[in-house]
């Protein structure tokens, strides 16, 4: 699979596990309802948060995660947005925080400026397509989790 890291199109590896599949070698990924339940036999796990799952319930974990998965069940929720923003400015993640799912081309730029770094869209999605989303804004009129300096700053 490939997907959008860091502003280029990579080849991914990562595994999505079912809550009832066991783990695999390699890089994967766990439901936040799992992790909460196995946290401590899966260390080599990336979490997946829904919207109704909230960030503060894994902030102790995540010095031990590389990776976040926020997931977009549906284009007219807006939660993943907050959820990665408190990742990146309430609880100083540093780690991969990737959008996964019912995300438009519309709203990439926004979803980087608010910590998201990866990006796995819809299957079918064009990952060209979404590529040059990332840079189309060159100005910005409020601080972000990307800490890009807003236009009024700069008088």
């Amino acid at each position: 699979m490939q997907i959008i890291k860091d502003g280029h199109i990579i080849d991914d590896d990562i595994r999505h596990l079912a809550d009832d599949e066991a783990p695999v070698p390699g890089r994967f990924t766990v439901s936040f309802e799992r992790w909460q339940a196995e946290k401590a036999g899966l260390a080599a796990a990336g979490v997946r948060l829904r919207d109704k799952n909230a960030v503060a319930d894994i902030a102790a974990d995540l010095p031990r995660l590389a990776l976040v998965v926020v997931e977009f069940p549906a284009l007219a929720d807006g939660r993943g947005f907050s959820h990665a923003r408190l990742l990146r400015d309430r609880y100083g993640y540093t780690g991969e925080i990737r959008a996964r799912g019912g995300f438009i081309r519309d709203q990439v730029y926004f979803l980087s400026r608010v910590g998201v770094n990866a990006f796995e869209p819809a299957e079918g999605t064009r990952l060209e397509a979404l590529l040059p989303a990332l840079g189309e804004f060159t100005v910005n009129y409020q601080a972000a989790a990307d800490h890009q300096q807003p236009v009024y700053h700069k008088r």
